[in-house]
C-alpha cells in the first residue's frame, strides 16, 4: 500500500470544494478582483482550470516517456489565463469541471510504474510523477482562498497543511529568509531552526502556512522576543516580509517510488 490512494482521495475531495464555490459564483462575482494583486476571480478559476491540463501534460510525460512540457512557455500559460478569464461564470465551471475530470481521469489509469517517472514542471528540480499529485493539491488548496469567497486558511484540512508545511521546510530559501525560526504552537516541540537572518516566529499551523505562503499579513502569526516563549496578540504590523515561497515546485531528492506515507 502507498500514499496514492489517500492523496487521489483527498485531492478528489479538494476539487469538490472548489467546484462548489464555482459553481456558486455570478458573472458579476467572477469578474470581482481575488486576493491575487492585479488578478479577478475569473483569472484564478481560469488558471486552476489550465493547471489540470498542464499536470495532465505531465502525466503523459509519465505515461508515454516522451517528454511533454507542462506548459509550451510562461508566455503561452500566461496569455491563456488572460484570454480565459472575463469567460462568463458557467463556462468557467464548465472549464473547471471538464479540466479535473480528465485529470483525474489520467491519474486513474496511469500504470503504478509510471509513477515513478521524472517529471519536471516549468523550473527545476525534476521530480517523480507521484508528486504531481501533490502539487496539483496544492494549486487547488492555494487558489481556492485565492478567490475570497469565504473559504480561508483556517478551513484548509489539517492534512494538507501538515504536508505544505513540511514540503515549505525542505525547500527552505536559505540566504534568502527573513525569519531564523519558526515555531508551531499546535505541534508541541516542532520549532525550524537556523532559517535566516531575522526575528523568531509563532503560530498555529494553518496561520504560519498562510502567512509564509502570501495568503494572509500575519493574523495569528506573532514575533517571539529573544528569550521568550511567545508574545501576546497577532504580529501583522510588526512582522517582516514572509521570505520567498515556492523557490522550487517539488523538494529536493524524493523518493522515486510512490511512499507509504507523505509527509
Amino acid at each position: 500500500m502507498t500514499v496514492l490512494p489517500a492523496v487521489q482521495a483527498e485531492l478528489a475531495a479538494a476539487t469538490d470544494r472548489l467546484l462548489a464555490t464555482a459553481a456558486s459564483l455570478s458573472d458579476a462575482d467572477v469578474a470581482a478582483p481575488s486576493l491575487l494583486p492585479g488578478w479577478t476571480r475569473g483569472h484564478v478559476l481560469a488558471h486552476v482550470a489550465g493547471n489540470a491540463a498542464s499536470h495532465l501534460n505531465l502525466l503523459t510525460w509519465a505515461r508515454t516517456g516522451i517528454e511533454t512540457p507542462q506548459y509550451p512557455s510562461p508566455e503561452a500559460r500566461s496569455a491563456e489565463i488572460e484570454a480565459a478569464a472575463a469567460r462568463p461564470a458557467a463556462r468557467h465551471l464548465a472549464d473547471l469541471e471538464d479540466s479535473a475530470a480528465r485529470l483525474a481521469a489520467a491519474i486513474r489509469d496511469l500504470p503504478y510504474e509510471a509513477w515513478s517517472a521524472t517529471v519536471q514542471g516549468m523550473r527545476p528540480p525534476p521530480h517523480p510523477a507521484w508528486y504531481v499529485l501533490i502539487r496539483r493539491l496544492r494549486e487547488v488548496g492555494m487558489h481556492h482562498v485565492d478567490l475570497a469567497t469565504g473559504y480561508g486558511p483556517r478551513d484548509w484540512p489539517e492534512t494538507f497543511v501538515r504536508r505544505e508545511l513540511h514540503d515549505l521546510r525542505l525547500s527552505w530559501p536559505y540566504g534568502h529568509g527573513t525569519v531564523s525560526e519558526v515555531v508551531l504552537t499546535a505541534e508541541p516541540g516542532q520549532r525550524w531552526r537556523n532559517l535566516g537572518q531575522g526575528p523568531a516566529v509563532r503560530g498555529a499551523p494553518a496561520d504560519m502556512l498562510a502567512w509564509l505562503t502570501g495568503r494572509s499579513d500575519g493574523r495569528g502569526v506573532t514575533l517571539v522576543p529573544a528569550g521568550q516563549s511567545s508574545t501576546p496578540g497577532d504580529g501583522g504590523a510588526l512582522l517582516p516580509e514572509p521570505p520567498p515561497w515556492l523557490t522550487m515546485p517539488a523538494p529536493a531528492d524524493l523518493p522515486a517510488m510512490p511512499p507509504k506515507d507523505y509527509p
